[in-house]
C-alpha cells in the first residue's frame, strides 16, 4: 500500500495557487510513489486563507506557520511566501524532520542559503527549490540535446526575461520592490529563474559583471488591505521609496569558456511575460521562446547548406520519446505554464519516498545566490566579481 504525503503549505497567493493545483493534478496523471494529502494551508488573514483553503481543496486552514511547521501530522512543508521569511521556516521545518519544498529565489542572502542548506543536510530530508521552468519539457529536451553533444562546444548562453508591469509608475509599491523583504527585486524575482536555466544547460558561473538599476525611485503606497490607493485628484496619494533594483542585467564567463549575457527586466512595453533562451556551440544553436513554450528551434550545422535554417520540434512526442510529454495529451496536444509546477511536485513526491535529491536542491538554490549576489556587488564596484 504506498504511504501518505501529507503536505502543509506556507502562503496561498499566486504561488500558493500554482502548486496547490500542482499538488491536486501531479496524483491524476503520473505514477506517484505515495498518496498526496492536501493537509493544512497557512498564512496570516485569517478570513484569505480560510478562502484559500475553500477554493484550492485543502483540509484546513492555519494561521500560525510554526504549529504546522512542528505538527507530526505534516510530512512535507511547501513555502509559497515572500524571500523573506524562506529561511526562518525551512530552517524550522527541517528540523522537524519535514521534507521541503520551496519557491525560489531560495532566501535573502547567500549566508541564508548556506544556514538553510546545512540544516536541510544535517536532518536528512529531501529538499528543492521551485524553479520550474527546468521540466518545461522544451527546456529538458535542450539539456538532453546538449548533455548527448548535439551542440559540440558551447560558446553563448544568452537569456533574457522581460515583463512590462513597472513601466507603470502609477504600478504600486509592493514587497518585491522592497530590499528587506525581496533581496534583489527583478533580479532576485526572474533573473534567478534564468541563471538556473543557465547552469542547468551550460554549466557555473565563474565571473561576472553587471548593473542593476531603479528607473522609478518612488511608488504609490498600497492601503493595509493590500489593495491600491483609490485615485482622488484632490488628495495626494501617499508614496514610498523603491529600495530594490527594477531592472537588471549582466555578463558572465562560465566554467566551461562560455560566455553569457542576461537580462531581466520590467520596463518593457507589450512583455507580459518573455523569455528567450539561445544557445550557440560549435555544431549548432538552440533557441526557446516561452511565448511558444512547446517547441524548440534547433539549427544544426551538418545539415546541407542548401537546405540549412532553424527547424521547429514541436515537442509534444509520446512513448517516453521527450521529457514528461507522454503523461499528458496525443502528439501536438499542447501543455502550459501550470503544467511546470505538476512536473516539479512529480519528481518531489517520488524523491521524498526514495529518500534521494531531485534538482534544484538547497545546493542549487545556493549558487544561484552567490551569482546574485555577485551581480549586486558587481554593480556597485563597476568591477568584474570571481564566483
Amino acid at each position: 500500500m504506498a504511504r501518505t504525503l501529507r503536505v502543509g503549505m506556507v502562503g496561498y497567493r499566486f504561488m500558493g495557487k500554482a502548486h496547490s493545483n500542482a499538488w491536486r493534478q501531479a496524483p491524476r496523471f503520473f505514477p506517484l510513489k505515495a498518496h498526496v494529502e492536501l493537509h493544512t494551508i497557512c498564512g496570516r488573514n485569517a478570513h484569505d486563507v480560510q478562502a484559500a483553503r475553500v477554493q484550492y481543496g485543502w483540509q484546513h486552514s492555519s494561521t500560525d506557520w510554526r504549529e504546522l511547521v512542528e505538527s507530526p501530522l505534516i510530512d512535507v512543508v511547501d513555502i509559497v511566501t515572500p524571500t523573506d521569511s524562506h529561511a526562518e521556516i525551512a530552517i524550522a521545518a527541517v528540523q522537524n524532520g519535514k521534507h521541503v519544498l520551496c519557491e525560489k529565489p531560495l532566501a535573502l542572502t547567500v549566508k541564508q542559503a548556506q544556514a538553510m542548506l546545512a540544516a536541510a543536510q544535517k536532518s536528512k530530508v529531501v529538499h528543492m527549490v521551485c524553479h520550474n521552468y527546468r521540466r518545461i519539457p522544451a527546456i529538458a529536451l535542450a539539456r538532453k540535446m546538449i548533455s548527448e553533444g548535439a551542440l559540440g562546444r558551447i560558446f553563448h548562453y544568452r537569456a533574457r526575461y522581460a515583463q512590462d508591469r513597472l513601466a507603470d509608475p502609477d504600478f504600486p509599491l509592493d514587497w518585491r520592490l522592497q530590499k528587506e523583504t525581496s533581496g534583489s527585486g527583478v533580479h532576485a524575482d526572474i533573473n534567478s529563474h534564468i541563471i538556473d536555466l543557465g547552469r542547468h544547460l551550460v554549466g557555473e558561473f565563474q565571473e561576472v559583471c553587471g548593473l542593476t538599476n531603479i528607473f522609478v525611485p518612488e511608488r504609490p503606497i498600497l492601503e493595509a488591505s493590500g489593495k491600491p490607493q483609490p485615485v482622488n485628484p484632490k488628495m495626494p496619494r501617499k508614496m514610498g521609496k523603491v529600495t530594490a533594483p527594477d531592472s537588471a542585467l549582466f555578463l558572465g564567463r562560465m566554467g566551461n569558456g562560455t560566455l553569457a549575457n542576461l537580462e531581466a527586466t520590467r520596463y518593457a512595453p507589450g512583455r507580459k511575460n518573455h523569455i528567450e533562451i539561445e544557445i550557440n556551440g560549435s555544431k549548432g544553436s538552440i533557441f526557446f521562446d516561452f511565448e511558444d513554450m512547446n517547441r524548440l528551434k534547433y539549427f544544426n550545422v551538418d545539415d546541407p547548406k542548401d537546405r540549412q535554417g532553424f527547424r521547429d520540434i514541436l515537442v509534444t512526442q509520446r512513448d517516453n520519446l521527450q521529457p514528461y510529454v507522454s503523461h499528458w495529451w496525443p502528439p501536438g496536444h499542447i501543455i502550459g505554464y501550470e503544467h511546470t509546477f505538476v512536473h516539479a511536485i512529480a519528481d518531489f513526491v517520488n524523491a521524498c519516498i526514495d529518500g534521494k535529491p531531485t534538482h534544484p536542491t538547497f545546493e542549487d538554490g545556493l549558487k544561484n545566490q552567490q551569482v546574485l549576489e555577485a551581480v549586486e556587488q558587481s554593480s556597485r564596484s563597476g568591477k568584474w566579481v570571481k564566483l
